[in-house]
């Protein structure tokens, strides 16, 4: 990876040009209920903790995050930052719509539950 000029990466030689990157402001939010509670955060970037609720080996718990900064073309981008039970939980984007997007964590153990209050980092990338 190079940078070749003010606005453009070249990655191997894939040249990806950068008009303008705004993040925005950061905010929290802490879910209630159980993991499948949704939760609203209108800012570009932040943290939500989760629901200690337990999540069983090999499930899933997918929850709508309402947020005036996602539109219908973002490109929201989440990581699971702590919390998860023995590392077992990882989470992505399921969908994304204006004014919201989904988050699917999924228990990768095939024997072990996550108990813990799982910490997502995410961020929102929107075109210009």
């Amino acid at each position: 990876m190079a940078l070749t000029n003010e606005k453009s990466m070249d990655f191997n030689g894939m040249e990806v040009e950068v008009k303008e990157l705004n993040i925005g402001p950061s905010s929290t939010v802490t879910q209630i209920t159980n993991r499948s509670t949704g939760v609203t955060i209108n800012a570009s970037s932040g943290q939500i903790t989760m629901d200690a609720t337990s999540l069983a080996a090999g499930a899933e718990a997918t929850f709508v995050v309402t947020n005036s900064s996602c539109h219908a073309k973002s490109v929201p981008v989440v990581a699971l930052a702590s919390g998860s039970t023995a590392l077992t939980s990882v989470a992505g984007v399921s969908a994304v719509s204006e004014g919201s997007f989904t988050i699917v964590l999924t228990n990768q153990s095939a024997a072990t539950a996550d108990t813990g209050a799982s910490v997502i980092n995410f961020v929102i990338i929107n075109g210009v």
